[in-house]
């Protein structure tokens, strides 16, 4: 049994059952945990976890040069016989990317960089929901005009059950009623938080290695956290995003489609098969 070696499942089943709510900083309206804090963490359950960092072979730069002259840090965690890896840019306080970095945002970005690999194994990985994605930009057109399959392994009441709650965090401003997040003054009936919600979503798909895990992710439920305040699953996001933007809703669904459509099906219930 000492020779056993770990897999992703097991090592995610023990990190995502982590209590983090306690060591976030904040900073910008968006959230970050602490990277001592976690490595710490990591420690205690993994002492053996390794990780390191891109480096150019040539001139020893530990970044990737963009041809614009933009740097993206890339890390990589190794716990046992398992690996993963993360990527980020090196932004400015508006979340734009930074032309030739100096030393100290090279150091943070490596820093912010390590914590979001750490959540790639389950550490802290709600947090990621799209909050830290703000810096992306780039839009998808709508395909409102067309009719988009949603995918079959998606129960077509995905979020139905938090729609008869889409008024509790409803207000108003300057007259006109907007469904905003008391806690996180996440826009629900916003276009652009559904697509930096979804992005996030989307950067930690490759995670689930089955339709079934992928499925279960997004039916991730409400967390309360130790303070009494209620942290938002994916479930009730992905609910406002059916309510407010049905057609976003189908466009996301068929990206999911398509991303998944070489997984497995996953174990289900087969007792009746």
């Amino acid at each position: 049994m000492a020779n056993k070696e770990l897999t992703y499942k097991e090592v995610w089943n023990t990190l995502s059952k982590v209590d983090c709510s306690e060591h976030i900083e904040k900073k910008m309206n968006l959230s970050y945990l602490s990277w001592a804090w976690a490595w710490g963490i990591l420690m205690q359950h993994y002492p053996n976890a390794q990780y390191g960092f891109y480096e150019q072979k040539d001139t020893g730069v530990p970044y990737v040069q963009m041809p614009d002259g933009s740097a993206e840090i890339r890390c990589r965690i190794t716990i046992g016989n398992l690996s993963r890896e993360m990527w980020l840019p090196v932004m400015d306080n508006r979340y734009n990317a930074i032309k030739n970095p100096n030393a100290r945002q090279v150091s943070d970005t490596k820093m912010r960089c390590l914590v979001k690999t750490m959540a790639m194994f389950g550490l802290g990985h709600y947090i990621y929901g799209g909050e830290d994605l703000l810096y992306l930009d780039e839009k998808k057109e709508s395909k409102a005009d067309e009719d988009v399959d949603i995918p079959d392994w998606v129960t077509e009441d995905s979020g139905d059950a938090v729609e008869k709650n889409i008024n509790q965090s409803n207000i108003e401003t300057d007259g006109q009623a907007v469904d905003i997040d008391p806690q996180t003054k996440e826009e629900y009936d916003n276009p652009d938080w559904a697509d930096v919600f979804f992005k996030g979503f989307l950067a930690t798909a490759n995670l689930y290695d089955t339709k079934k895990a992928l499925r279960d992710a997004m039916q991730v439920g409400d967390t309360t956290l130790q303070d009494g305040t209620v942290s938002r699953g994916n479930a009730y996001k992905f609910g406002k995003i059916k309510t407010h933007h049905p057609d976003l809703h189908k466009q996301y669904m068929n990206e999911l489609k398509e991303f998944s459509k070489d997984l497995p099906e996953g174990e289900e219930e087969k007792k009746d098969g």
